[in-house]
């Protein structure tokens, strides 16, 4: 990096109580024990730009790895959803044109009706991206269905500048490094091998072990609470 370039990061605020009320609501859910009643869900999107080469790449051979020219053609972009069960070992990724109301409206109802039909009630941890809301029901289902689905949702927040405290951050880390990590060239093929890499990590059962507990944020993150003036 040249030395004159910094780095940019996302700071909270000291003394922020709107940011430590949300992060230790959302902290008090991972404490809850497994429940497939109550399922904790934690849902996230990205985007990832689909590329292609303008020339043909060398495939590797024994001992050289794949050589890929340096220019390439942009061919637009592609959403994806994850959406994980973090003490269940589970998550499932869809793939999407865009990040719409009518996107996210979509994605809730797969989660109650496909992914969790059995759920009395589905615990679902959001950042707080626009769509984000269980409003968006309203705008793209007729009133009783969008009530119903509403019904089936306890909505929590990660507080801003805290994407950190969504598990479907680590799973899309996690994509990234093992899937996404390439040129890919359309919606297709990325749907495919999204689809390999998640039936292969569910196979693996890997389960989320969230150590971070409120008692933690109190001392590690001290600056972010407000300080209280004994009253005289």
């Amino acid at each position: 990096m040249k030395p004159w370039l910094k780095e940019h990061w996302v700071l909270p605020k000291a003394a922020d109580a709107d940011f430590v009320c949300a992060m230790e609501d959302v902290l008090e859910v991972y404490t809850r024990p497994y429940d497939p009643l109550r399922p904790v869900v934690c849902v996230d999107e990205a985007s990832k730009q689909l590329v292609a080469d303008v020339t043909p790449s060398w495939p590797m051979q024994p001992g050289q790895p794949l050589r890929q020219d340096y220019e390439y053609e942009r061919r637009g972009t592609a959403n994806l959803f994850m959406v994980c069960q973090p003490l269940a070992g589970w998550r499932h990724v869809k793939v999407t044109d865009r990040r719409t109301n009518e996107d996210f409206a979509n994605l809730l109802r797969d989660i109650s009706d496909v992914h969790f039909p059995d759920a009395e009630k589905i615990v679902l941890v959001v950042d707080n991206l626009n769509t984000h809301k269980l409003s968006v029901l309203y705008r793209v289902f007729p009133p009783h269905e969008a009530r119903r689905l509403y019904e089936r949702f306890e909505l929590h927040y990660t507080p801003k500048h805290a994407s950190w405290l969504n598990i479907a951050e680590c799973e899309f880390s996690a994509l990234g490094r093992q899937c996404l990590n390439r040129r890919i060239d359309d919606q297709l093929f990325l749907t495919s091998e999204v689809k390999a890499w998640n039936h292969s990590r569910n196979a693996e059962n890997i389960q989320v072990d969230w150590q971070f507990t409120t008692a933690d944020a109190r001392i590690k993150l001290k600056r972010l609470y407000p300080v209280l003036v004994p009253a005289k």
